[in-house]
Order: structure tokens, then C-alpha cells, then sequence
């Protein structure tokens, strides 16, 4: 894959240089953890029913997430009894579901058929010690016996420890070291409960994990600074070979990495193939909006409704004049490559002759040519008034008088 990619993308050539791509250190195969199902529903506001959560965890395994993280058991029956109908659907994608570190919670997954367990526990001093009121000793004791406990049933062991981004370096690690030593991990995730890393911090924490401990480092970062998405690929080109992630980018506070754009930028910036069916990515995004009943930004990154259009003259004859030629002139990557539709003209106060060209066309109406100007000024006029731009009947209406 390159910069270039005929009817895919078109990017800046620098991202592949090789002075660039030369610090990469990405792993061979890199999985997706899609953790909608409990972080997403974690979005004050959310309420998934079990109906729910199946409806999304089928179309989760048929655009190809690899993992998916199908609740908390303990914290209600629905929530078990949905984790238990999407592991008996046989999905093919690997599940796993959210535990404390109790044995009693690890005993409850085993029972539901589960692949894995994500242990959690606070992973910072201050945390556990002012919010959890526990010592680093009862943490430690509590994780090595639930992780055993799920090691001995068979279940691949996630180590969580919440909050491990802003915990100092060596807390985390031997602590961890402690866990993996007396109890069992199969892997260790990377907590940034609170969207606190920057990239550079973000790559910097892997590689030091990656240096000390031989299990694989997972990313499962927040997006309170709006940095979630470039942390998580930070953390991955130093070799993290797990991204938690959630449609829509819907969690706790400002959400979770959203899948979405992540799974895009690794593909068209970073050359990185995620086996993610991108031209699903949609109608994936509109299915968890219509369950979650938390509506999409238009001009989200990925999936917004109003990403591939133009309302402002000049781009909108760019658009116009290059779409033929080649559509990715105008593009940062196919519509179709994520199952959008065309891009369209929008009439407003700033659109131009191509703008309403597309809209005469658009609807059928026929006016004299030395008319046309006369009918872009009422329509930028109209536009104005109502503060937003044209619907097609205002657009016949105003034709009609002309």
C-alpha cells in the first residue's frame, strides 16, 4: 500500500517516507477490541437491551472486529444473559467480558462460554487509595487470585489496571510483574482512563512495558483531550498489539476511541492492514446510533452525514470540474471505501454557479439562462434568512417566482 491508492485514498506522500516509516514498530497482526457493548453503554445516557447489544455484536464480527467486549456480567442479568446469546451465536470474532478482580466474576463469565476475561482494578496509587480506600497489597492479593482462578477455567487474562497512565512507571510495572508472577496475565492493557496521554507519553509507556515484560501491551485509551485516536496509533507503532475501541467513539466523558477513524488512518496514513471491513463502517455506525439513541455529528470523522458535500462556490466548482477525472482530487479517501454515498452540492448564502447548476439539474426545474443569477441571489438571500441551507421545496418555490 502507498500514499496513493486508486479509488481508496490519496494522502501526503511524507507519511510514507521512508525517514518516517523507518520508527515503526508496528506488530504483525494488529486486533481490534471493540468494547461498545460495555465502555460505549458506559456514556451517561446510554441503556442497551440484550435485543440490543446482539443486533451489534452481529454486525461487530461481520465488518471483521477481531474482539468484542460484550459487558459486565455482574451488573445485571440482562447484561449476562445478552454476553451468553452472543457467545452461543458463534460470531467467529473472540469474546470477552468485563470483570472485578473477584473470583466469583470469573467464575460467573466461565459459566456464560466466554473466550476471555478483562480483570480490572485501579492502577494508580492516588485512585486506589482515595477513591477505592484500598492499600497496593490488597490490589495486588485481589488480582493474583481472581487471575488464577480464571486461568485454571481456561480463560485468556486480561490485566486492567484502571488509571495506569498517570500512575508512576514503576508502581505499574511491579505490580503487574507481581500479578503475572503469583496469579496469571496473558496480556497487559494500558489504561488511559482519562484521555491523559499525549502521543509521545503513549509510545513511550509501550515501549517501556514492551522492554520489561514479554506478554503482549493492549491501548485502551479515552479521548478527553480529543488525542484518543492518535495515542492509540502512537501506542501501536511502538508495537501495542491490541486497540480498545468504540463505534461512534461513545464512553465515558467525551467517549472512547472510536473505531471508525482509527481503523481508516491505520489503513490509508500508516499502510497498516486491520482486516476491518471498511465499506461497513457505516451502516455499523447508524445501526449503534439508532440503539443507542445518541446521534451522530454530521461532520463526524468517518461516518457523518454531511462529510462528502461542499455549500461554499469554489470548492464546490473544484468539485465539479475534478470529479470526473479523478474523485480522490478533492477527496482524503473514496466515499466508497466506507460505504458512503457521492458527495452532493449544498445551496447556501456562500454558494456559486456550480452550486445551483447542480440543484436545477437536481430537481428538474428549467429556467432561461440570463435568469440563473437572479435565482442564486434569492436562493443566498433565502438561505440567509433561514439560517441554514435550502430544502428542495424551498428551492422549487423560489424557482417558481422567477
Amino acid at each position: 500500500m502507498g500514499n496513493k491508492e486508486a479509488g481508496k485514498w490519496w494522502v501526503s506522500p511524507s507519511n510514507y517516507d521512508e525517514e518516517v516509516t523507518k520508527g515503526y514498530h508496528f506488530a504483525p497482526k494488529i486486533e481490534i477490541l471493540d468494547t461498545t457493548l460495555r465502555d460505549g453503554e458506559q456514556q451517561a445516557g446510554i441503556v442497551l437491551k440484550k435485543s440490543d447489544k446482539v443486533k451489534i455484536a452481529q454486525k461487530l464480527a461481520e465488518i471483521g472486529v477481531h474482539r468484542i467486549e460484550a459487558g459486565t456480567p455482574a451488573t445485571s442479568q440482562e447484561d449476562a444473559d445478552a454476553i451468553r446469546e452472543i457467545v452461543s451465536a458463534k460470531l467467529g470474532a473472540k469474546i470477552f467480558c468485563f470483570c472485578r478482580a473477584m473470583p466469583k466474576d470469573m467464575e460467573l463469565a466461565k459459566s456464560l462460554g466466554v473466550d476471555g476475561v478483562i480483570c480490572e482494578i485501579i492502577g494508580s496509587e492516588e485512585m486506589l487509595k482515595f477513591g477505592k480506600r484500598w492499600t497496593p497489597e490488597q490490589a495486588a492479593a485481589a488480582c493474583i487470585e481472581a487471575t488464577r482462578v480464571a486461568h485454571d477455567m481456561g480463560l485468556y487474562v486480561t490485566l486492567f489496571p484502571a488509571d495506569g497512565s498517570r500512575a508512576r512507571f514503576s508502581y505499574l510495572t511491579d505490580f503487574a510483574a507481581k500479578v503475572a508472577a503469583e496469579g496469571h496475565v496473558d496480556s497487559l492493557a494500558l489504561v488511559d482512563t482519562f484521555g491523559t496521554f499525549s502521543p509521545e507519553g503513549a509510545a513511550l509507556r509501550v515501549k517501556k512495558l514492551r522492554e520489561r515484560f514479554s506478554f503482549p501491551i493492549e491501548a485502551h485509551f479515552h479521548s478527553d483531550y480529543d488525542l484518543g485516536t492518535a495515542s492509540t496509533i502512537a501506542a501501536l507503532k511502538e508495537g501495542s498489539t491490541v486497540a480498545h475501541v468504540s463505534v461512534n467513539g461513545i464512553g465515558e466523558r467525551a467517549g472512547s476511541v472510536a473505531l471508525e477513524p482509527l481503523v481508516v488512518s491505520l489503513e490509508a496514513l500508516y499502510g497498516v492492514k486491520t482486516g476491518i471491513k471498511l465499506e461497513k463502517l457505516l451502516e455499523l455506525s447508524r445501526l449503534v446510533a439508532e440503539l443507542t439513541n445518541f446521534p451522530v455529528p454530521a461532520n463526524r470523522p468517518v461516518v457523518g452525514d454531511r462529510l462528502f458535500g461542499w455549500s461554499t462556490g469554489l470548492p464546490s466548482s473544484l468539485w465539479s470540474n475534478a470529479k470526473e477525472e479523478d474523485p480522490l482530487i478533492m477527496l482524503p479517501y473514496h466515499y466508497n471505501l466506507t460505504g458512503a454515498n457521492e458527495p452532493v452540492l449544498y445551496l447556501d448564502k456562500k454558494s456559486g454557479k456550480d452550486n445551483l447548476k447542480y440543484w436545477l439539474k437536481k430537481t428538474g426545474v428549467s429556467i432561461p439562462e440570463e435568469k440563473e443569477r437572479e435565482l442564486l441571489d434569492i436562493a443566498k438571500s433565502k438561505s440567509l434568512e433561514l439560517k441554514r441551507d435550502l430544502n428542495e421545496a424551498e428551492f422549487k418555490e423560489l424557482a417558481a417566482k422567477i
